[in-house]
């Protein structure tokens, strides 16, 4: 299958970015929930996962390696992404009305560097219609399901607390972890909530929330990795008074200075966050640090996977669990099954 992507990839790779996903994924599910095809696709990626389970947050992981946030973003997927060997997918980010996020075109390619760059501003259907996609899954067997929550665009930050907690509340006993995005550059002023007095309140109002309900689930947070020191100590503080689950290291980056690519290309597209390849070594920079400030707190480590080795770098330098997006689409679906051959080996 590994050779079958990198003969349709240029292909894809020649049509818009969005619109090469859905069609992608449509057409994968198509093919993935017709019986016969189903079995040959999980013969292909869901290998043996023995000696790779982990428990982390109280939460039982078949295998470390997960689909981050932003790649299924309606839960309209999960059962069939989970063909690919995840042992946890991530869903949204959510918001409680549907939007449509920025004008388009908002996704684009860096091929030289193997990385995107997107400005898709919480673009959704909306928390309810993914919680009845939710009602509806036949959930695969070990799958570990976490819901990544921000706000709408149009709700002050004054008014945030009020669009997570709706979302906390619809989506809790659907999912089995929370993450809470206070980080994603593309919607106005969001990152203001990551300042240390709105992300106590914030948080704090969510746990409240998280513990009146009959099962509390695990609450992370999503961090920049453009945060200054004394930000992330903020940060390290306010886990500790918040009693938050653990963290995820990192959403995309403003940063451009570790590009190949072309200033004019760069210019052209224009504003949005760097996810893939170049991001890997400030990711790891911002999970370090992390880890060192919060020894005991469980870190899903993101940013930057585009192999098995990045993988097993972040494993074994601070992350209990890994997150993959784009180095799926560069390197192809059966990079879930290398990372778990080279961790196990």
């Amino acid at each position: 299958m590994n050779t079958l992507y990198r003969l349709i990839k240029p292909i894809l790779f020649q049509l818009d970015p969005e619109k090469a996903h859905y069609l992608t994924m449509n057409t994968f599910a198509a093919l993935a929930r017709s019986g016969v095809l189903k079995s040959w696709f999980r013969s292909l990626y869901y290998g043996d996962d023995t000696g790779l389970q982990k428990t982390v947050m109280g939460l039982d992981f078949t295998n470390p390696i997960g689909l981050a946030a932003g790649f299924d973003k309606d839960a309209r997927y999960i059962d069939v992404l989970a063909l690919l060997g995840f042992g946890f997918i991530e869903i949204g980010t959510l918001t409680p009305r549907p939007q449509s996020g920025n004008p388009r075109p908002r996704l684009f390619r860096l091929p030289v560097d193997e990385a995107l760059i997107n400005r898709m501003g919480f673009n959704n259907q909306g928390v309810e219609k993914a919680a009845r996609r939710l009602e509806k899954l036949d959930r695969p067997a070990g799958l570990i399901i976490g819901g990544n929550i921000g706000k709408n665009k149009d709700t002050p930050n004054e008014e945030a607390a009020r669009d997570y907690l709706v979302c906390l509340q619809r989506l809790h006993p659907l999912v089995d972890y929370f993450v809470v995005n206070v980080s994603s550059p593309n919607t106005p002023g969001l990152r203001a909530l990551q300042d240390k007095e709105p992300l106590r309140k914030l948080l704090l109002s969510l746990q409240d929330e998280n513990q009146k309900q009959a099962h509390p689930k695990p609450i992370l947070l999503k961090i920049a990795p453009d945060l200054e020191h004394s930000q992330l100590d903020d940060i390290i503080d306010i886990v500790a008074e918040t009693k938050l689950a653990g963290l995820v290291a990192t959403n995309t980056t403003l940063d451009r200075t570790t590009l190949n690519t072309s200033s004019e290309l760069l210019s052209k597209i224009g504003a949005g966050g760097m996810s893939g390849a170049p991001l890997f070594h400030r990711s790891g920079a911002i999970l370090g640090y992390l880890r060192d400030g919060l020894p005991h707190l469980p870190i899903i480590g993101v940013g930057g996977i585009h192999n098995p080795e990045t993988a097993l770098h972040k494993l074994e330098n601070g992350a209990d669990l890994v997150q993959i997006y784009s180095g799926l689409i560069y390197a192809g679906p059966g990079l879930v099954e290398d990372i778990k051959k080279k961790i196990s080996s």
